[in-house]
């Protein structure tokens, strides 16, 4: 008995050294990571979490910040930020803006750096297998398919008879009844419309007509928002509690339940229709293609395929219209050339005459030769990509070409809002809204970088966007049809921010005023205003933490 009272005894002491040599175990651990591991300050248990929290409002900005404080111009632009609820490896996010990086995971080792189990898992109910949401040979496939298509002039042509159509009818008359009105109207809410009416008027041949007087709601455009926003949602929270959600159908993965049921059943009567009455649609195009056993796609293949192309072209296109819109109101010498450079090309198509200048929106051929704007959309790409970062899945243990290691089961992002913010990348004017970069010295052709890798807002490799060719004619079609007529002015007090999304939406929308545009000035040929001095991109002061 006295024995094992004495072993009773010691248990408690035993079980509190054990306590003691495990947390000196894991400060020992964590000391070793810490010093490790690059980028922002990592707290026990809890990783980079609190960081990124304080962080959310400005949470791009505060990437870029810390990838500027790793290192000197030949090592910074990778850091690591640890994340809790996850695995060991899971928990280790390598995020990065070096464009030799950038081109190792997009183009050299493609194959390593998949989307990956969790992204297809959060996006698998509303995108399925669809082009954006698949790997391997499920994505090859219905890439090989689409780019027969998206190469064509035929479907270039098709964008820009939607986009005028919906600018001419539509557009147009909204900005009119606004002209001069004390009421504001947020342009980021129109181009949004706009874009939506006009990608389902190219996938389904069919427009919905979001953008009309009154700005009707569209039952099916309401629920795909919905899906979307609640399909983001996953990605804020570890796995298993949005899993739990589902299976309880509670809070945001109800609400995605619901949409989907709406999207569903217009995806359905939309498919049926197309096959009653087949068109020149996207949607018909590939209802007359065959996979690789020399099938038809299957309906849920089909609906996957479209509503891919549905979330690619209407939300990059507005979003990156919006922040265009924005920097060219802080600098008007940058529109003037704008409508200098369309003035021009009307002078010689349609003669001299401003009524005839619109009448209608430019043609394919007009909008072809509008190289300034091109260079102006661009520049805004660089600074505000409508996708700012993107994540792949690490299949198996590797090293970037900066030296950093990245192990099979992690993460690793990069950053495309940071590399336009990067000197080192840019030069010292990287932080300046400056369209000339992209021309040529004579200022007569439009040049793209030559190291791809410094631009990915289309992406990069492989997976580079089919559609950039489209979205540029779309983004020239309605830029010069809202400057070619009207002016916009920032309301007074309305604050623009970034909102917290895998697009860089406007939180509070961008509430504009319309004027009517005088293009007297225009009829004769002028020197371009000369540069009003740089625009310098607002940044935050606050040190990465």
């Amino acid at each position: 008995m006295a024995i094992d009272g004495a072993v009773l005894q010691l248990h408690p002491y035993a079980m509190a050294a054990t306590a003691v040599a495990l947390a000196s175990a894991y400060m020992v651990w964590f000391w070793a990571l810490s010093r490790r591991l690059s980028g922002p300050r990592m707290w026990p248990l809890v990783g980079s979490l609190p960081s990124v929290v304080l962080n959310r409002a400005r949470v791009h900005d505060w990437i870029a910040d810390n990838l500027r404080a790793t290192g000197d111009a030949a090592t910074y632009q990778t850091c690591i930020l640890p994340l809790p609820f996850l695995a060991r490896r899971q928990g280790l996010v390598t995020v990065t803006c070096n464009p030799r990086n950038l081109e190792h995971i997009l183009r050299v080792r493609f194959d390593n750096y998949p989307k990956g189990p969790m992204w297809q898992a959060s996006f698998h109910d509303l995108l399925g297998q669809g082009i954006f949401n698949s790997d391997g040979e499920t994505w090859l496939i219905q890439r090989k398919t689409a780019a027969l298509e998206f190469t064509t002039r035929t479907l270039r042509q098709a964008m820009a008879r939607w986009a005028n159509r919906s600018i001419k009818y539509r557009l147009w008359r909204i900005l009119d009844d606004h002209c001069d009105a004390a009421a504001s109207v947020d342009l980021q809410d129109l181009l949004l419309r706009l874009t939506f009416d006009n990608i389902c008027g190219l996938t389904f041949g069919k427009d919905p007509e979001t953008l009309s007087p009154g700005l009707p709601e569209n039952p099916f455009a309401n629920a795909f928002d919905e899906a979307t926003e609640a399909t983001m949602q996953r990605f804020l929270f570890p796995s298993l509690l949005w899993r739990i959600k589902k299976a309880l159908g509670v809070g945001s993965e109800r609400s995605l339940r619901e949409s989907l049921a709406v999207v569903d059943h217009h995806m359905t009567e939309t498919i049926a229709a197309r096959k009653a009455t087949p068109s020149d649609d996207l949607l018909s195009r590939f209802m007359k293609k065959r996979d690789s056993n020399g099938k038809a796609f299957p309906e849920d293949v089909l609906q996957w395929i479209a509503l891919n192309f549905v979330l690619a072209g209407r939300d990059t296109s507005s979003v990156a219209l919006s922040w265009f819109f924005w920097n060219i109101m802080q600098r008007r010498d940058v529109e003037q050339k704008v409508v200098l450079e369309i003035a021009s090309v009307l002078r010689e198509t349609r003669g001299d005459g401003t009524a005839r200048w619109t009448e209608e929106p430019l043609n394919f051929d007009e909008l072809e030769r509008l190289v300034y704007l091109k260079a102006a959309l661009t520049e805004t790409l660089r600074l505000y990509p409508s996708v700012p970062q993107d994540s792949k899945y690490v299949v198996a243990d590797d090293v970037l070409p900066d030296g950093t290691v990245v192990p099979a089961g992690s993460a690793i992002t990069y950053s495309i809002y940071s590399v336009g913010r990067m000197e080192s990348i840019w030069g010292k004017d990287c932080a300046e809204f400056r369209p000339e970069r992209w021309l040529s010295p004579d200022g007569s052709r439009f040049e793209p970088v030559k190291d791809a890798y410094r631009f990915v807002a289309f992406n990069g490799g492989p997976r580079t966007c089919l559609g950039k060719d489209l979205a540029y004619l779309q983004m020239k079609s309605i830029a010069s049809a809202v400057l070619l007529r009207n002016t916009v002015e920032l309301v007074p007090g309305h604050k623009v921010e970034q909102k917290m999304s895998l697009t860089l939406f406007m939180k509070n929308g961008l509430r504009v005023h319309v004027k009517p545009r005088d293009l007297a000035g225009y009829l004769e040929p002028t020197e371009p205003a000369p540069t009003q001095g740089p625009f310098v991109i607002p940044t935050t002061t606050a040190a990465a933490a």
